[in-house]
C-alpha cells in the first residue's frame, strides 16, 4: 500500500458515518435498477419455462389471462367451469391426452387441485416420500405447502370453508396426506394435489353418509316408499373419507356433467396438435390458449410499465451523481487548509486531485460491495422457491 492510498484509507476509516451514508447511497442507486433487471430476467424465465411446457390450454369462454394463470400458476378463478365431457371427446378423438384440473377450493390457504395421474406425469414431479393420491380422500402435498404446515405422510388436512356463516354450504373435508412431492422450484410446490372426485366432494357434488333404508333411527325419516326414501335434515354427511365409508360416496351428476376448470392438452404429434387447435378455435362454447403466447403477450404489457421505472432510474443515477460531486465540493472546501499543508511540505502537484480519488474509490467500492451482495441474496432467494404471483 503506497502512502497516499493509506493516507486516502485512513480518512475513510476516521470519517465512517460519512463513509457508511455515501456508500449506502451509491448502493441503493445501483441495487435498483440492476436488481430489478436481474429478478425480472430470473422471473421470466422461471414464468416462460411453465409456458413452454405447457402446449395448449382449454377452458371456458372468458378472460384469457384469468385462464392461464388459473390453469398454469393455480392464482385466481377461471370463472365458468366446463364439463368432463370435453375431456371425453378429446381422449376418444385420438390427437392429444387431455389433463383436466379443477381448482376451486383451498386447504389451509393452499390451492387444492383435483387433477389425475396424468398430470404429475406430464410435469415430471418425483415424490420425495409416500405415493401419489389413487383412491377418494386422498392428498398429495407439495414441498412448499408441507414445509410451511408441518405435514407430512400419515397427517390430515382440512380443506377451507367457503362461507362460514353459510349454514348452506358443504363441510370442510378432513383429508389424509399420503405424499410429499420432491421441490420442483415451480407452482406444484404450493399446491394441494387431490383426485377430481375428491374436488367434487368439497364443493358438494358428491357425498356420503348412511345408507337411509337401512338405518336404525326412524326419526331420520320422512317418508319410505319402495322407490325413494325422503330424509329429514338431520342426516349428517361424513365430513372425513375412510375405508369404512368410502363406498357410500355417490355424486349427483354424470361423469359427462361433471366439472372441471380447465385442461391441457397434449397432442401426439406436431400433425394432431394442429388439428385440434384448429377445431377447438373455430367453437364459441370453449377457449383455447397456447400458454407461451399468452404469456408474452401480458408481459409485454409489464415491460411497458418496465420502461417508465427504467427512465426513473436514469434520472435518480443522474441525480445522485450531482448530489456526490456537490459532497465532493463541499469536502474540498471544508479541507482547503489540509490541502494547502500537503503543498507546503512538499506534496507533488496532483497529490490533492489523487489523494480525492482514491478516497471516493474506496467509498464508491464499498457501496458497489453491499450493492452486489443484496443483489446476489435477492437472486439466490427467488431462484430457491417458486414464482411469487398475487392470489
Amino acid at each position: 500500500m503506497t502512502p497516499l492510498m493509506r493516507l486516502a484509507w485512513r480518512y475513510v476509516a476516521y470519517h465512517r458515518g460519512r463513509t457508511a451514508v455515501l456508500a449506502l447511497c451509491i448502493a441503493l442507486v445501483v441495487v435498483l435498477p440492476v436488481a430489478v433487471e436481474l429478478l425480472v430476467g430470473v422471473y421470466r424465465d422461471q414464468l416462460e419455462g411453465r409456458a413452454n411446457a405447457t402446449p395448449m390450454v382449454v377452458g371456458a369462454p372468458g378472460s384469457p389471462y384469468d385462464l392461464l394463470l388459473h390453469s398454469i400458476y393455480f392464482r385466481g378463478d377461471a370463472g365458468r367451469s366446463l364439463g368432463m365431457l370435453e375431456v371425453i371427446n378429446v381422449r376418444e378423438g385420438g390427437l392429444a391426452l387431455p389433463v383436466p384440473i379443477y381448482l376451486k377450493d383451498t386447504a389451509e390457504g393452499h390451492p387444492v387441485v383435483g387433477t389425475t395421474g396424468d398430470y404429475h406425469r406430464f410435469r415430471r414431479l418425483q415424490v420425495a416420500s409416500g405415493r401419489l393420491p389413487l383412491r377418494l380422500g386422498e392428498a398429495l402435498l407439495g414441498s412448499e405447502t408441507a414445509s410451511a404446515l408441518g405435514l407430512s405422510v400419515g397427517d390430515r388436512i382440512l380443506s377451507d370453508s367457503g362461507n362460514l356463516y353459510d349454514i348452506s354450504s358443504t363441510y370442510p373435508l378432513k383429508m389424509q396426506v399420503v405424499g410429499v412431492l420432491a421441490p420442483s422450484g415451480s407452482a406444484d410446490d404450493g399446491a394441494v394435489f387431490v383426485d377430481l372426485k375428491t374436488t367434487w366432494v368439497i364443493r358438494g357434488i358428491g357425498h356420503g353418509h348412511d345408507e337411509l333404508d337401512t338405518t336404525s333411527d326412524p326419526n331420520l325419516l320422512i317418508s319410505q316408499e319402495a322407490s325413494h326414501v325422503i330424509a329429514t335434515s338431520a342426516v349428517v354427511e361424513y365430513t372425513e373419507i375412510t375405508d369404512e365409508n368410502r363406498d357410500s360416496f355417490h355424486f349427483h351428476a354424470g361423469p359427462d356433467g361433471l366439472p372441471i376448470t380447465a385442461f391441457i392438452a397434449e397432442p401426439i404429434d406436431e400433425r394432431s396438435g394442429t388439428i385440434l387447435r384448429s377445431r377447438l378455435r373455430a367453437r364459441e362454447d370453449v377457449q383455447l390458449l397456447v400458454p407461451i403466447e399468452q404469456l408474452r403477450e401480458m408481459m409485454s404489457v409489464v415491460f411497458q410499465v418496465k420502461r417508465f421505472l427504467d427512465a426513473n432510474g436514469i434520472l435518480v443515477t443522474v441525480s445522485t451523481g450531482l448530489l456526490l460531486a456537490l459532497i465532493i465540493a463541499l469536502d474540498l472546501r471544508v479541507r482547503r487548509r489540509q490541502m494547502e499543508t500537503l503543498m507546503h511540505i512538499g506534496a507533488p502537484r496532483g497529490t490533492v486531485g489523487r489523494l480525492v480519488a482514491l478516497e471516493m474509490s474506496m467509498t464508491i467500492s464499498f457501496g458497489l460491495l453491499l450493492a452486489a451482495a443484496v443483489v446476489t441474496i435477492a437472486l439466490v432467494w427467488l431462484a430457491s422457491g417458486p414464482v411469487w404471483l398475487p392470489q
